[in-house]
């Protein structure tokens, strides 16, 4: 006796493979469903012919036109003598403007060489008037009574007395009346020391000459 199959297991069978069933197609019918269409209809539709005219006839013939490369219409002749005369003008106005241009660049050349004949003409100069010199411009900035080197006098001996009596300033300096390096010098170096500025830097003008004076009574 054949053994059941145990729970879970598959069963071992042959595979069925599907089947494929072929029928002859039926043409006949296709066939005379053809020829009834073609009994009835025939292969060409009938024409009437109109009554007078048979046909093929040279009434139903027309002349075609010769196959062949087509011109272009041509221009009327009024338009081409208007080309001709605008191009004529233009050709003649550009003449005319080459031979402006040529003429402006001999004119300047020929213009240089008549005002070089032609001697310059010369103007008189105006009388000029003396120069009037204010008061302001002769005043020294540092004072009325400036002294520097070069200058000479009893002023000049009354400076270098008063620098004697300043320690360190002039001492053993000669008292010629005479602005020279030595004396400039020396009053430099007192404005250093005593922080004077009102005035250049060896010169003897008013700010020096106060503070100096106030010093030495």
């Amino acid at each position: 006796m054949p053994t059941q199959a145990e729970p879970g297991q598959p069963h071992e069978r042959p595979v069925l493979e599907p089947i494929r069933v072929l029928r002859p197609r039926n043409t006949d019918a296709l066939a005379e469903l053809f020829r009834e269409m073609t009994e009835e209809t025939g292969p060409y539709e009938a024409v009437r012919v109109p009554a007078g005219q048979q046909p093929g006839t040279e009434a139903d013939t027309q002349e075609l036109p010769p196959v062949g490369r087509s011109r272009p219409p041509r221009p009327p002749k009024d338009r081409v003598a208007g080309a001709h005369r605008v191009a004529i003008a233009t050709i003649a106005v550009l003449a005319a403007a080459l031979v402006g241009f040529a003429c402006a660049l001999l004119l300047p050349g020929r213009g240089g060489q008549a005002a070089a004949q032609t001697p310059p003409v010369t103007t008189p100069a105006p009388a000029t008037t003396p120069a009037t010199t204010s008061p302001a411009a002769t005043t020294d900035p540092d004072g009325a009574g400036t002294l520097r080197e070069g200058d000479t006098g009893p002023e000049v001996t009354d400076l270098q007395q008063r620098l004697r009596r300043i320690p360190n300033i002039y001492d053993g300096g000669p008292t010629d009346g005479r602005y020279d390096t030595v004396l400039t010098e020396a009053v430099a170096r007192f404005q250093l020391w005593y922080g004077i500025r009102g005035d250049e830097t060896g010169v003897y003008g008013d700010d020096t000459r106060r503070d100096l004076e106030s010093r030495t009574g």
